[in-house]
């Protein structure tokens, strides 16, 4: 399995989703994003790690990671293995006293806590190729051809057609607007496996 090394980019909000966040894990040495959907107490978590607030009582990523300390557990690495319909499944691989387990995780819960212990975060090839989405810094500005007298962001995804999926994926990306990229993402891997 060839295990490719994510770092935590950052979380923005998602207006499409009320209450969302949109989990940005940037590809290290690469330029592919991996844009995730998370719940609001995630994103509060992670952003309070990553920030390094200390709230006044443990919240439960910072309990899970005091547990484990107390007993000796050390979270070596989280991978992100599978992405179907929609949905990233993670794994935390965990070591104690020589033992190696596989705990199942939610991928947003499996970043809070990979954060807190300092411990990498990797995905496979495949997952990368089906859900992430390529950012090229450097590439050019090109010129916009308007295909359609109607701004695309006001057509549902459904009622674009592949080429303009493509376009406004670009665009999102461009704009930073991370959760429509993960949408029109999740619509184009939609339409490839009719």
């Amino acid at each position: 399995m060839d295990k490719i090394r994510l770092e935590v980019k950052g979380l923005s909000y998602s207006q499409a989703n009320n209450g969302a966040y949109a989990l940005i894990l940037l590809e290290k040495n690469g330029k592919r994003r991996l844009p995730i959907v998370i719940g609001g107490a995630e994103a509060q978590s992670i952003a309070m790690e990553i920030e390094k607030i200390k709230p006044a009582r443990p919240l439960t990523h910072d309990l899970f990671k005091n547990f484990a300390d107390a007993f000796h557990i050390q979270l070596i690495e989280v991978i992100i293995y599978k992405f179907s319909e929609g949905v990233f499944f993670s794994k935390l691989i965990c070591v104690t006293v020589g033992d190696k387990v596989e705990i199942d995780s939610r991928t947003s819960d499996a970043v809070a806590l990979a954060i807190r212990f300092g411990s990498p975060i990797y995905t496979i090839t495949d997952v990368m190729n089906d859900a992430a989405i390529i950012v090229d810094e450097d590439e050019e500005e090109t010129e916009e051809i308007i295909e359609e007298e109607q701004d695309p962001k006001d057509l549902s995804l459904s009622e674009l057609s592949l080429t303009a999926l493509d376009e406004e994926l670009l665009k999102a990306v461009d704009d930073e607007d991370y959760e429509r990229a993960s949408n029109i993402r999740d619509e184009i891997n939609r339409r490839k496996k009719l």
